[in-house]
């Protein structure tokens, strides 16, 4: 089984042929690193949002894409803007 935070599970399954991939993987890479620095692990975020124990951790690999509204309560949660998820 493979963690959660290697790069290579982080891929987005979704966006693999897609024309934003590049960009996905970076949001996901930017959200795992934003959770870290708030100290808080896959299950109690998905617990803050009232979601099933797995949820972030499905986010986070790609096997699930995050939509706008559950992206803007992460960037409540994390303390973080928005655009942080998107360095330039």
């Amino acid at each position: 089984m493979k963690k959660a935070g290697s790069e290579k599970t982080r891929k987005s399954r979704k966006a693999r042929t897609a024309k934003f991939e590049g960009a996905y993987d970076t949001l996901l890479g930017q959200l795992v690193r934003a959770r870290k620095d708030v100290g808080l692990t896959q299950h109690q975020v998905s617990k803050m949002m009232g979601r099933s124990p797995n949820f972030m951790t499905k986010c986070e690999s790609g096997q699930r894409s995050i939509d706008v509204m559950e992206l803007l309560e992460l960037a409540l949660l994390y303390e973080t803007p928005v655009a942080d998820f998107f360095p330039s």
